[in-house]
Parts: C-alpha cells; sequence; structure tokens
C-alpha cells in the first residue's frame, strides 16, 4: 500500500500522493543540476572545472556565505526530495570538508578552489533520486543532458 497525505488548504484537500513525491524529487534534481554547474562547473576543462565556489573562497567571508547558503539550499532540496539518511548523511561530509577548508586563508582558499564539495554531494543527491523515482523526464539519459523539445504542426 502506498502512503498517501493530504492536508486542507483554504477549504480544499490537496492530496500529496506518489506522483507529487515524484514530482518533487525531480524538480530538486533539476535543482542540484544547477548548483552543481555554478559551484564548480562554471568553467570546465576536462575533468576539472572551476565555478562561484572556487573564484569567491578568495574573498574572505564571501566564499564560506556562499559554500554555506549553497549547501543549505542542497539539503533542503535532499529533504524535499525525501532523501534517505546515508544520501543526506553523505551530502553533510562533503559540504563539511568543501566550508571548513574555507576557514583557513591562503592554503585553505587553494584546496576549497579545487574540491568540488558542492558537485559531489549534488551528483550523491542525484543518484539518490534516479534510484527511487529514475531521471527526470526531459533528461537523455545517455548524455545526462536536458534535451530540446521540438514545437511542431501536429
Amino acid at each position: 500500500m502506498t502512503e498517501r497525505t493530504a492536508e486542507t488548504l483554504e477549504g480544499y484537500v490537496v492530496d500529496e500522493g506518489p506522483s507529487s513525491h515524484r514530482h518533487k524529487a525531480h524538480q530538486a534534481w533539476r535543482h542540484a543540476e544547477t548548483i552543481k554547474r555554478l559551484s564548480d562547473r562554471l568553467i570546465g576543462i576536462g575533468p576539472f572545472g572551476i565555478g562561484l565556489d572556487g573564484v569567491l573562497a578568495w574573498v574572505p567571508g564571501v566564499g564560506l556565505a556562499y559554500g554555506l547558503g549553497a549547501g543549505g539550499v542542497l539539503l533542503y532540496h535532499a529533504m524535499q526530495a525525501r532523501a534517505s539518511a546515508a544520501t543526506m548523511a553523505r551530502m553533510a561530509a562533503y559540504l563539511a570538508a568543501d566550508n571548513l577548508s574555507d576557514t583557513v586563508p591562503m592554503l585553505g582558499w587553494a584546496v576549497d578552489t579545487l574540491f568540488p564539495g558542492h558537485l559531489m554531494a549534488a551528483k550523491a543527491l542525484q543518484k539518490d533520486i534516479e534510484s527511487k523515482h529514475g531521471l527526470p523526464d526531459d533528461i537523455d539519459i545517455k548524455t545526462r543532458k536536458k534535451r530540446k523539445v521540438k514545437v511542431g504542426k501536429r
């Protein structure tokens, strides 16, 4: 039997059945993709990349604020997607390692520039979502890129 919850909103009963959970999980997957790209893959060179997290790490306080904010958003979306406790713990470990390196001037900033903590946390969340709900419909499985939907005559 599937778990169903309902709540009342302005006199109407809102049913949050399994399809709603899948929709929320797929939204979380897309948000994780955006954070992954912004934080650690704005500029990619082969398997390496740099993003806002790496650039802002060199500005005292700003890098830490960005890292904590982006990490908090990832964890929020993990809760919305009902990620497993193991996935959330793994994400928290990646984010803690990324943000703790920011507290050490110079050497820590260099480590933060090179360590893709947000990317690793986002991938962990996406893997958890894919195992429970599959990929979002608009994502190509082979290339894991967004498919362009052609709007044409029917």
